[in-house]
């Protein structure tokens, strides 16, 4: 079905298009004269740039269309996956993020190379590329389609992703992380202003009353913690699967750490980190509330997915519609962005950089712009087998589930463990490997269930216990690493010591630890009130 906007929303959302374009462009110059600019946009960001920037590139296809679709079936449930993440962010800024910018990297891969060896970078490289391509850029740009599919029926998903992708290819790939970052900065001050404006009006349309009517009948929709047999979170997988799941998401994705790489400082980083974690536990109240409510002004839907869009076009006025929209779209766009830069920067410097040693960093820029393109490209054919699963989150779901353990596993007992070695690093992502090619071929094959057919969360433990024991188990029968090499990248207490010595005197409003504890008992009150 589609709907005739007035020429005023028309309006809006052309001028934004142009906008972000223009804006874009106007740091390609400044983006693209190196690779520090270039890939990390100079390395000289402050944390409210990095907050926004964050926020923006994470409210990707997978939590403005997916999670809004699984909060219009099942409940606010899935707001779990943000809330346990706030906890992880704050766990990565204080143990993780410091070791990132202190070693100079430019991706994460690289630092499983200066903490183990080659074969773990290209491994992790490897699997990344792969994923950014067909989970996220492919995502990035349906989403957007099917977004847009309401307002023009008469273009198809494909070629209303073919416009999206020229769009966002047009100032991201000539300015780099330089301009997608600025860009992301206003994208992400749209997104909140129109996800605002939206909550606002559904509320006043009978929401309100919606949402008390269910609180006092204590409806299921209204509880975060679910009982084990149900489909969107048990109570179980909280503790087990989206903890790993979520350190994966914010601790080893390229293209989010990316943008914390940025930082001018650790402490920058790590504010930047806590700003996106404070900006995440709005989504419960501008995305997940909406959905729900949607449920009762617009039930029956075929699709789930689609209620985002269908409050959009439905509830919001004519003027306010085209910002709207285009807040959206601005949501969409970031998380393409975001992965563009990041793949142009790990097939760079993990690949192209190690096989000819010698190239100028000119070079090295054009081969990212390449790099970009090919990837929107691969994106674009994968869309048709994209639209065959049921929902984009349960698509993205699935796949991080075998993706995303092993490597969690590897960077925690790396950083925390000194006795882990190469070897076991290495072993324990292949091993990790095996078992998710494994898993997928008898479920293609034969359709049987490796672990059982039980709730995804709860099979993310097994695969993270199993290439754990790979890890230790290499480890501890094979010859240690040289551990003067190792040394700045093993976490200690001394290390924790000297940070405490560093921020005496420091005001507590300047403190990232009193923000952290300010964060964790925000999110636990969240949890209480809706548990």
């Amino acid at each position: 079905m589609g709907y005739n906007l007035e020429l005023i929303d028309i309006l809006v959302l052309v001028i934004y298009f142009i906008f972000v374009v223009w804006f874009g462009l106007r740091y390609s110059k400044k983006g693209s004269s190196s690779t520090d600019n270039y890939f990390l946009a100079g390395r000289n960001m402050t944390w409210p740039i990095i907050g926004f920037s964050l926020f923006a590139a994470s409210i990707s296809s997978t939590t403005l269309i997916g999670k809004s679709g699984d909060a219009y079936s099942t409940g606010i449930a899935v707001f779990n996956y943000d809330l346990i993440s706030v906890l992880v962010m704050v766990f990565f800024a204080m143990f993780f993020l410091p070791f990132y910018i202190k070693s100079g990297i430019f991706t994460i891969p690289e630092f499983l190379e200066k903490r183990f060896d080659v074969r773990s970078r290209y491994y992790f490289s490897f699997i990344t590329l792969l994923g950014s391509t067909f989970l996220d850029a492919a995502g990035a740009l349906y989403a957007a389609a099917l977004l847009m599919k309401l307002v023009f029926p008469a273009l198809s998903i494909i070629e209303l992703s073919v416009i999206f992708a020229i769009i966002v290819a047009a100032y991201t790939i000539p300015g780099g992380l330089s301009a997608a970052i600025r860009v992301d900065l206003i994208q992400g001050i749209i997104l909140l202003v129109g996800t605002f404006i939206l909550t606002f009006l559904v509320m006043q349309n009978g929401g309100i009353d919606y949402l008390k009517e269910l609180l006092l009948k204590e409806d299921l929709m209204m509880k975060l913690i679910r009982p084990m047999n149900d489909s969107s979170v048990p109570w179980l997988g909280m503790i087990v699967g989206i903890p790993i799941l979520g350190f994966y998401f914010w601790g080893n994705n390229q293209v989010l750490v990316q943008r914390v790489l940025t930082a001018k400082s650790v402490d920058h980083g790590r504010k930047g980190i806590l700003m996106v974690g404070f900006l995440t536990v709005l989504i419960l109240f501008v995305i997940i509330f909406p959905a729900v409510i949607g449920k009762h002004l617009f039930p029956g839907l075929e699709k789930n997915d689609m209620i985002y869009p269908k409050l959009v076009i439905e509830i919001m006025p004519v003027g306010i519609l085209g910002l709207m929209l285009a807040a959206m779209v601005a949501a969409l766009t970031s998380s393409l962005s975001a992965l563009l830069n990041s793949v142009a920067t790990l097939f760079t410097m993990d690949f192209y950089v190690k096989a000819k040693k010698k190239t100028s960093q000119k070079e090295q820029v054009i081969v990212g712009k390449i790099v970009s393109i090919i990837v929107l490209i691969l994106a674009l054919v994968w869309i048709p087998f994209l639209a065959k699963f049921d929902s984009l989150l349960k698509y993205y779901q699935e796949m991080l589930t075998y993706i995303a353990p092993p490597v969690v596993a590897v960077f925690f007992l790396g950083i925390f463990w000194k006795r882990i070695n190469r070897h076991g690093a290495f072993w324990g992502l292949m091993g990790g490997a095996l078992m998710a090619i494994t898993t997928v071929f008898l479920k293609i094959v034969f359709n049987y269930e490796l672990l059982g057919d039980f709730h995804f969360l709860l099979k993310v433990p097994f695969y993270f216990i199993g290439s754990s024991l790979i890890i230790i188990i290499v480890s501890l029968l094979s010859t240690p690493d040289d551990s003067e090499k190792i040394k700045d990248f093993i976490w200690t207490r001394k290390i924790y010591q000297e940070e405490t010595e560093e921020l005496k005197g420091t005001p507590f409003y300047k403190n990232f630890r009193f923000w952290s504890i300010v964060l964790i008992v925000f999110c636990f009150t969240v949890l209480f009130m809706y548990q």
